[in-house]
Protein backbone atom coordinates (compact mmCIF):
# COMPACT_ATOMS: atom_id res chain seq x y z
CA UNK A 1 0.00 0.00 0.00
CA UNK A 2 0.84 3.47 -0.17
CA UNK A 3 -0.38 6.59 1.94
CA UNK A 4 0.73 9.68 0.59
CA UNK A 5 0.99 12.60 2.64
CA UNK A 6 -2.32 13.87 2.77
CA UNK A 7 -2.81 15.78 5.81
CA UNK A 8 -0.56 19.16 5.07
CA UNK A 9 -2.51 21.95 6.03
CA UNK A 10 -1.79 24.08 2.87
CA UNK A 11 -1.91 27.48 4.22
CA UNK A 12 -1.48 27.87 8.02
CA UNK A 13 -1.72 31.73 7.67
CA UNK A 14 -5.66 32.00 7.56
CA UNK A 15 -8.19 34.59 7.99
CA UNK A 16 -11.53 34.33 9.74
CA UNK A 17 -14.07 33.68 7.32
CA UNK A 18 -17.16 34.10 8.84
CA UNK A 19 -20.03 31.26 8.34
CA UNK A 20 -23.22 33.57 8.01
CA UNK A 21 -24.23 36.64 6.37
CA UNK A 22 -23.87 40.24 8.05
CA UNK A 23 -28.06 40.46 8.33
CA UNK A 24 -28.28 37.97 10.89
CA UNK A 25 -27.42 39.81 14.10
CA UNK A 26 -25.20 37.93 16.57
CA UNK A 27 -27.30 36.34 19.61
CA UNK A 28 -25.26 35.44 23.31
CA UNK A 29 -26.71 32.18 24.60
CA UNK A 30 -28.82 32.53 28.07
CA UNK A 31 -26.62 31.72 30.58
CA UNK A 32 -23.89 33.54 32.74
CA UNK A 33 -21.08 30.86 32.36
CA UNK A 34 -20.98 28.64 29.31
CA UNK A 35 -18.34 25.25 29.69
CA UNK A 36 -16.21 24.30 27.08
CA UNK A 37 -15.40 20.67 27.45
CA UNK A 38 -12.24 19.56 27.40
CA UNK A 39 -12.42 15.67 26.63
CA UNK A 40 -8.70 15.05 27.50
CA UNK A 41 -6.81 15.58 31.07
CA UNK A 42 -5.86 19.01 32.38
CA UNK A 43 -2.37 19.88 31.35
CA UNK A 44 -2.52 18.28 28.11
CA UNK A 45 -1.71 19.61 24.42
CA UNK A 46 -5.53 20.38 24.18
CA UNK A 47 -6.03 21.92 27.26
CA UNK A 48 -3.26 24.04 26.75
CA UNK A 49 -4.59 25.67 23.79
CA UNK A 50 -7.99 26.42 24.48
CA UNK A 51 -7.51 27.35 28.51
CA UNK A 52 -5.30 29.77 26.38
CA UNK A 53 -8.24 31.16 23.89
CA UNK A 54 -10.87 30.45 26.76
CA UNK A 55 -8.46 33.67 28.83
CA UNK A 56 -8.55 35.85 25.52
CA UNK A 57 -12.35 35.56 24.91
CA UNK A 58 -12.96 35.80 28.86
CA UNK A 59 -10.66 38.91 28.86
CA UNK A 60 -12.94 40.58 26.87
CA UNK A 61 -15.71 41.23 29.18
CA UNK A 62 -17.86 38.27 26.85
CA UNK A 63 -21.34 37.28 28.20
CA UNK A 64 -21.68 34.39 29.05
CA UNK A 65 -18.11 34.08 30.23
CA UNK A 66 -16.25 30.53 29.68
CA UNK A 67 -15.16 27.98 32.29
CA UNK A 68 -13.04 24.98 30.66
CA UNK A 69 -13.77 22.05 32.48
CA UNK A 70 -12.15 18.62 31.69
CA UNK A 71 -14.14 15.58 31.09
CA UNK A 72 -11.87 12.37 30.87
CA UNK A 73 -12.38 8.66 29.58
CA UNK A 74 -12.23 6.57 26.83
CA UNK A 75 -9.78 8.44 24.61
CA UNK A 76 -12.34 11.13 24.76
CA UNK A 77 -15.49 9.75 24.01
CA UNK A 78 -16.76 10.21 27.38
CA UNK A 79 -16.78 14.04 27.09
CA UNK A 80 -17.91 13.94 23.44
CA UNK A 81 -20.96 11.85 24.65
CA UNK A 82 -21.77 14.03 26.84
CA UNK A 83 -21.54 17.29 24.80
CA UNK A 84 -23.68 15.62 22.13
CA UNK A 85 -26.21 14.97 24.92
CA UNK A 86 -26.08 18.22 26.09
CA UNK A 87 -28.91 20.97 25.06
CA UNK A 88 -28.47 22.92 22.16
CA UNK A 89 -28.12 26.19 23.38
CA UNK A 90 -24.69 27.55 23.50
CA UNK A 91 -24.08 26.82 27.14
CA UNK A 92 -22.33 23.67 26.72
CA UNK A 93 -19.41 23.43 24.00
CA UNK A 94 -16.85 20.72 22.90
CA UNK A 95 -13.12 21.07 22.29
CA UNK A 96 -12.56 18.79 19.20
CA UNK A 97 -9.35 17.46 16.83
CA UNK A 98 -9.21 14.56 14.77
CA UNK A 99 -10.24 11.63 17.52
CA UNK A 100 -13.85 12.44 16.95
CA UNK A 101 -12.71 11.76 13.40
CA UNK A 102 -10.38 8.41 14.32
CA UNK A 103 -12.65 6.92 17.48
CA UNK A 104 -15.59 6.83 14.97
CA UNK A 105 -13.52 4.97 12.43
CA UNK A 106 -12.06 2.42 14.70
CA UNK A 107 -15.28 1.64 15.99
CA UNK A 108 -14.41 2.88 20.04
CA UNK A 109 -17.60 5.54 19.12
CA UNK A 110 -20.86 5.13 17.38
CA UNK A 111 -20.44 8.64 16.02
CA UNK A 112 -18.44 11.20 13.95
CA UNK A 113 -18.17 15.21 13.78
CA UNK A 114 -21.37 15.14 11.86
CA UNK A 115 -23.18 14.96 15.55
CA UNK A 116 -22.01 18.20 16.09
CA UNK A 117 -22.17 21.93 14.99
CA UNK A 118 -18.93 22.71 13.96
CA UNK A 119 -18.13 26.62 15.25
CA UNK A 120 -14.23 27.82 14.28
CA UNK A 121 -10.93 26.10 13.64
CA UNK A 122 -8.51 27.02 16.06
CA UNK A 123 -4.62 25.78 15.77
CA UNK A 124 -2.86 23.29 14.16
CA UNK A 125 -0.25 21.57 16.03
CA UNK A 126 2.24 19.35 14.30
CA UNK A 127 3.05 15.53 15.34
CA UNK A 128 6.68 14.54 16.28
CA UNK A 129 7.56 11.12 16.49
CA UNK A 130 9.02 10.65 20.52
CA UNK A 131 11.59 8.55 21.82
CA UNK A 132 13.02 7.32 25.38
CA UNK A 133 16.62 8.57 25.73
CA UNK A 134 17.22 4.87 26.55
CA UNK A 135 15.64 3.38 23.76
CA UNK A 136 18.26 1.00 21.19
CA UNK A 137 18.27 3.60 19.00
CA UNK A 138 19.28 7.32 18.34
CA UNK A 139 17.61 8.02 14.90
CA UNK A 140 14.92 7.20 12.67
CA UNK A 141 17.17 5.06 10.99
CA UNK A 142 17.76 2.54 13.55
CA UNK A 143 14.75 2.80 14.72
CA UNK A 144 13.52 1.36 11.07
CA UNK A 145 16.09 -0.93 11.11
CA UNK A 146 15.42 -2.29 14.39
CA UNK A 147 11.95 -2.82 13.67
CA UNK A 148 12.54 -4.52 10.49
CA UNK A 149 14.97 -7.10 12.51
CA UNK A 150 12.63 -7.77 15.02
CA UNK A 151 8.92 -6.74 13.87
CA UNK A 152 6.84 -5.73 16.87
CA UNK A 153 9.68 -5.55 19.50
CA UNK A 154 9.40 -1.81 18.99
CA UNK A 155 6.77 -0.29 21.69
CA UNK A 156 4.42 2.31 20.82
CA UNK A 157 2.36 4.35 23.19
CA UNK A 158 -0.91 5.57 21.63
CA UNK A 159 -4.66 5.84 22.95
CA UNK A 160 -5.90 2.91 20.86
CA UNK A 161 -8.40 4.17 17.98
CA UNK A 162 -7.02 7.63 18.43
CA UNK A 163 -5.14 10.25 16.47
CA UNK A 164 -2.01 9.11 18.03
CA UNK A 165 -2.40 5.46 17.09
CA UNK A 166 -3.05 6.84 13.12
CA UNK A 167 -0.29 8.78 13.15
CA UNK A 168 1.98 5.16 13.83
CA UNK A 169 0.02 3.69 11.58
CA UNK A 170 1.10 5.99 9.04
CA UNK A 171 4.61 5.83 9.99
CA UNK A 172 4.21 1.66 10.13
CA UNK A 173 2.98 2.05 6.54
CA UNK A 174 5.60 4.05 5.40
CA UNK A 175 8.54 1.64 6.74
CA UNK A 176 7.35 -0.77 6.37
CA UNK A 177 7.57 -2.51 9.93
CA UNK A 178 5.30 -3.14 12.85
CA UNK A 179 4.87 -2.05 16.82
CA UNK A 180 4.07 -3.41 19.68
CA UNK A 181 0.80 -0.84 20.78
CA UNK A 182 0.79 0.29 24.82
CA UNK A 183 -2.44 1.54 25.09
CA UNK A 184 -2.54 4.82 27.69
CA UNK A 185 -5.74 7.48 28.03
CA UNK A 186 -4.29 10.96 26.64
CA UNK A 187 -0.84 12.18 25.90
CA UNK A 188 0.18 13.08 29.43
CA UNK A 189 0.13 9.43 30.77
CA UNK A 190 1.64 8.80 27.14
CA UNK A 191 4.48 11.35 27.69
CA UNK A 192 4.96 10.46 30.94
CA UNK A 193 6.02 6.33 30.12
CA UNK A 194 8.24 7.93 27.29
CA UNK A 195 10.06 10.18 30.12
CA UNK A 196 10.35 7.22 32.08
CA UNK A 197 11.55 4.79 29.38
CA UNK A 198 8.46 2.47 29.46
CA UNK A 199 7.76 2.80 25.89
CA UNK A 200 10.52 3.42 23.24
CA UNK A 201 8.35 5.28 21.12
CA UNK A 202 4.85 8.31 21.14
CA UNK A 203 3.49 10.31 19.62
CA UNK A 204 4.33 14.15 21.42
CA UNK A 205 3.75 18.06 20.44
CA UNK A 206 6.33 20.71 20.86
CA UNK A 207 3.63 22.12 23.15
CA UNK A 208 4.02 19.94 26.01
CA UNK A 209 7.26 18.39 25.92
CA UNK A 210 9.22 21.01 24.01
CA UNK A 211 11.83 21.20 27.46
CA UNK A 212 12.00 17.70 27.59
CA UNK A 213 13.91 17.85 23.71
CA UNK A 214 15.62 20.52 24.28
CA UNK A 215 17.32 19.45 27.48
CA UNK A 216 17.53 15.60 26.23
CA UNK A 217 15.37 14.07 28.42
CA UNK A 218 13.10 13.53 25.38
CA UNK A 219 14.58 12.14 21.94
CA UNK A 220 12.88 14.04 18.44
CA UNK A 221 13.36 11.25 15.98
CA UNK A 222 11.34 13.21 13.61
CA UNK A 223 8.67 16.21 13.32
CA UNK A 224 6.03 15.85 10.85
CA UNK A 225 6.03 18.91 9.16
CA UNK A 226 6.87 20.20 5.65
CA UNK A 227 9.98 22.11 6.86
CA UNK A 228 12.19 22.29 10.11
CA UNK A 229 10.29 24.05 13.07
CA UNK A 230 12.15 26.99 13.93
CA UNK A 231 12.00 26.22 18.23
CA UNK A 232 13.52 23.04 17.62
CA UNK A 233 15.69 23.49 13.69
CA UNK A 234 17.98 20.41 15.14
CA UNK A 235 14.92 17.83 14.42
CA UNK A 236 15.10 16.77 11.08
CA UNK A 237 11.31 16.40 9.54
CA UNK A 238 10.35 13.36 8.06
CA UNK A 239 9.95 14.01 4.69
CA UNK A 240 13.81 14.44 4.56
CA UNK A 241 14.25 11.16 6.03
CA UNK A 242 12.62 9.28 2.89
CA UNK A 243 9.06 9.36 5.40
CA UNK A 244 6.84 11.79 3.36
CA UNK A 245 3.85 12.30 6.19
CA UNK A 246 2.89 15.88 7.20
CA UNK A 247 0.49 15.00 10.43
CA UNK A 248 -0.72 16.79 13.68
CA UNK A 249 -3.54 17.94 15.62
CA UNK A 250 -5.98 20.49 14.20
CA UNK A 251 -8.12 22.08 16.96
CA UNK A 252 -11.87 23.25 16.37
CA UNK A 253 -14.47 23.82 19.06
CA UNK A 254 -17.82 22.23 18.24
CA UNK A 255 -21.27 22.75 20.00
CA UNK A 256 -24.16 20.24 20.03
CA UNK A 257 -26.35 19.46 17.09
CA UNK A 258 -29.56 21.82 16.77
CA UNK A 259 -28.03 24.67 18.22
CA UNK A 260 -29.01 27.79 16.38
CA UNK A 261 -27.39 29.52 13.30
CA UNK A 262 -27.21 32.53 15.36
CA UNK A 263 -25.18 31.18 18.51
CA UNK A 264 -23.19 29.64 16.16
CA UNK A 265 -22.24 32.76 15.04
CA UNK A 266 -22.01 34.00 18.68
CA UNK A 267 -19.14 31.66 19.19
CA UNK A 268 -17.62 31.67 16.05
CA UNK A 269 -17.11 35.50 16.04
CA UNK A 270 -15.64 35.11 19.85
CA UNK A 271 -12.86 32.83 18.42
CA UNK A 272 -12.44 34.92 15.49
CA UNK A 273 -11.61 37.58 17.31
CA UNK A 274 -9.50 35.66 20.28
CA UNK A 275 -7.09 34.57 16.96
CA UNK A 276 -6.17 38.20 16.30
CA UNK A 277 -5.45 38.38 19.95
CA UNK A 278 -1.03 39.38 19.54
CA UNK A 279 -0.84 38.02 23.17
CA UNK A 280 -2.47 34.50 22.49
CA UNK A 281 -0.90 33.93 19.19
CA UNK A 282 2.94 34.94 20.69
CA UNK A 283 1.66 32.61 23.84
CA UNK A 284 1.03 29.32 21.59
CA UNK A 285 3.65 29.83 18.79
CA UNK A 286 6.33 29.94 21.72
CA UNK A 287 4.53 26.38 22.63
CA UNK A 288 5.07 25.37 19.37
CA UNK A 289 1.91 25.40 17.71
CA UNK A 290 -0.05 27.83 14.69
CA UNK A 291 -2.78 29.69 15.39
CA UNK A 292 -5.73 29.76 12.65
CA UNK A 293 -8.87 31.08 12.46
CA UNK A 294 -11.92 28.98 10.15
CA UNK A 295 -15.50 30.16 10.62
CA UNK A 296 -17.75 27.29 10.45
CA UNK A 297 -18.51 26.50 6.80
CA UNK A 298 -14.54 26.22 6.57
CA UNK A 299 -14.49 24.00 9.52
CA UNK A 300 -17.27 22.02 8.23
CA UNK A 301 -15.64 21.18 5.14
CA UNK A 302 -12.37 20.58 6.69
CA UNK A 303 -13.63 18.22 8.85
CA UNK A 304 -15.44 16.43 6.18
CA UNK A 305 -12.31 16.20 4.13
CA UNK A 306 -9.99 14.70 7.04
CA UNK A 307 -12.82 12.29 7.92
CA UNK A 308 -12.27 11.21 4.33
CA UNK A 309 -8.63 11.06 4.79
CA UNK A 310 -8.78 9.23 7.79
CA UNK A 311 -10.77 6.50 6.46
CA UNK A 312 -8.70 5.91 3.71
CA UNK A 313 -5.88 4.84 6.13
CA UNK A 314 -8.60 2.73 8.07
CA UNK A 315 -9.73 0.71 5.22
CA UNK A 316 -6.02 0.27 4.18
CA UNK A 317 -4.50 -0.32 7.66
CA UNK A 318 -7.35 -2.95 8.59
CA UNK A 319 -8.33 -0.26 11.25
CA UNK A 320 -11.70 0.19 10.00
CA UNK A 321 -14.21 -1.04 12.28
CA UNK A 322 -18.05 -0.41 12.29
CA UNK A 323 -20.54 -2.08 15.15
CA UNK A 324 -22.81 -3.70 13.66
CA UNK A 325 -26.43 -3.59 15.15
CA UNK A 326 -28.35 -6.60 14.26
CA UNK A 327 -31.15 -6.29 16.92
CA UNK A 328 -29.91 -9.15 18.95
CA UNK A 329 -31.24 -8.17 22.15
CA UNK A 330 -34.77 -8.35 20.95
CA UNK A 331 -34.73 -11.92 20.05
CA UNK A 332 -32.00 -13.31 22.68
CA UNK A 333 -31.99 -10.57 25.54
CA UNK A 334 -28.65 -10.17 27.73
CA UNK A 335 -27.02 -12.69 25.64
CA UNK A 336 -26.42 -9.94 22.96
CA UNK A 337 -25.07 -7.39 25.32
CA UNK A 338 -22.23 -9.42 26.06
CA UNK A 339 -21.72 -10.28 22.14
CA UNK A 340 -19.81 -7.61 20.18
CA UNK A 341 -20.22 -7.71 16.53
CA UNK A 342 -18.12 -6.33 14.05
CA UNK A 343 -16.61 -6.18 10.59
CA UNK A 344 -13.78 -5.00 9.02
CA UNK A 345 -13.38 -3.40 5.68
CA UNK A 346 -10.72 -5.46 4.35
CA UNK A 347 -10.50 -4.57 0.84
CA UNK A 348 -7.77 -1.98 -0.65
CA UNK A 349 -8.23 0.94 -2.64
CA UNK A 350 -6.37 3.92 -3.85
CA UNK A 351 -6.92 7.21 -3.84
CA UNK A 352 -4.70 10.07 -5.71
CA UNK A 353 -4.39 13.58 -3.62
Amino acid sequence: MNLKNIFAITSLACTSTLAFGSDIAESAPNCSTAQLVVPWSKGGETDIVFRTFSDSINSTGIKPQLEVINIVGQGSVVGTTQVKNAKPDGCTLIAIHENIITSDLAGRADFSYEAFAPIALVSYTPSIIGASPKAPFKSLKEMIDLAKQKPESITVGITRGSRSHFFFLLVEDAADVKFRYVEFEGSNLRNTALLDNKIMLGETHLITTMKSIQDGSLMALGIATGARDALVKYVPTLIEQGMNIIYGSPKGVAAPKGTSVNVIEFWQNAFAKAAKDPLLVKALEEKGSVVLSKGSVEYTVFLKDSFEKHKTIAIQTDMFKKKIALGLNMVFGGFASRLQISWTCGFKCQVQY
